[in-house]
């Protein structure tokens, strides 16, 4: 649908500015919390916890595209794979826009609220996080950095609430969150980066230039092992090493790929593939609990 008209809802428009037909965010955003659920809760996270999360990770990401949508409106316009984004487009106003995000914070507020009060503190900084990362690309070449921050809070939170506390297997969790996150975002950026470099836009995919391959291949292999400490850390079986040396060559490979010159096409093909991989290591930390 078009513009609004009277009281008229454009409801494609609103899909769209919340990417409801594109979830890997979300799930890329979900992985890493429930990595930490499902250690905290020794392979049985609470079902009621599990349900906030998974909510709340879809509220959130909802949240943080909307918020990314309304200050970015002008820079999304000068830029190909963005320009038809409902608010760079003029499909969608943006009092409507505020008006979505607005509503999606009361409704994470109203989820955080059922968790404890350790997790509801940590939770008081994941917005301010959502803000930085939007307004990051203006100031740093490290947006991803501040990304994976964002998306490392949600396993902090996670573990927090099952535990009442935070210790290292969380901290090695949202660690690892941080350096894969530079990883994918900075394969997802450079399907923009002829467009940022022109409009003045950063990220590690311009900073880094030629050598993209080997800070994506570097800040994986952070993953890897930190993961690997935190199995250490929690006497994790051996198929969570498993999954991990499965995520180790996917990674090797994407970098492989990167390094021989990739179209944006690819690279959002590559940026995809990091959903399967949080889901091979959830399933190698859940089996690497079962069998320890």
């Amino acid at each position: 649908m078009g513009h609004t008209q009277g009281l008229s809802v454009p409801w494609s428009a609103l899909a769209d500015l919340i990417r409801l037909r594109n979830q890997t965010g979300s799930f890329l955003l979900l992985f890493p919390a429930l990595w930490a659920l499902v250690l905290a809760g020794d392979g049985h996270p609470p079902l009621s916890i599990t349900v906030i999360f998974v909510l709340g990770v879809f509220v959130m990401r909802s949240a943080g595209v909307t918020f990314n949508d309304l200050w970015d409106r002008d820079l999304d316009r000068q830029v190909r794979r963005t320009r038809e984004r409902p608010l760079a487009s003029g499909r969608l106003h943006p009092r409507i826009a505020l008006g979505v995000f607005a509503v999606l914070i009361l409704l994470a507020a109203g989820l955080v609220a059922m968790l404890n009060p350790l997790t509801i503190a940590l939770a008081a900084i994941a917005l301010p996080l959502l803000v930085l990362y939007t307004l990051a690309k203006r100031v740093t070449h490290f947006p991803q950095a501040v990304l994976g921050i964002a998306f490392g809070w949600g396993a902090l939170m996670a573990w927090s609430a099952v535990r009442n506390e935070t210790g290292w297997p969380a901290i090695g969790i949202f660690l690892a969150t941080v350096f894969w996150a530079i990883g994918y975002d900075t394969i997802y950026a450079l399907q923009d980066k002829e467009d940022d470099v022109r409009i003045g836009v950063r990220s590690t995919a311009v900073f880094f230039g030629q050598w993209a391959w080997l800070a994506v291949l570097v800040v994986l292999a952070m993953t890897v092992v930190i993961l690997t400490l935190v199995g250490l850390a929690m006497n994790l079986a051996l198929p969570f090493y498993l999954a991990l040396m499965l995520a180790s060559a996917l990674f090797g490979h994407q970098a492989w790929r990167i390094k021989r010159g990739v179209s944006p096409s690819l690279a959002f093909t590559l940026f995809k593939q990091h959903v399967w991989i949080g889901a091979v290591i959830l399933a190698g930390i859940w089996c690497g609990l079962i069998f320890r």
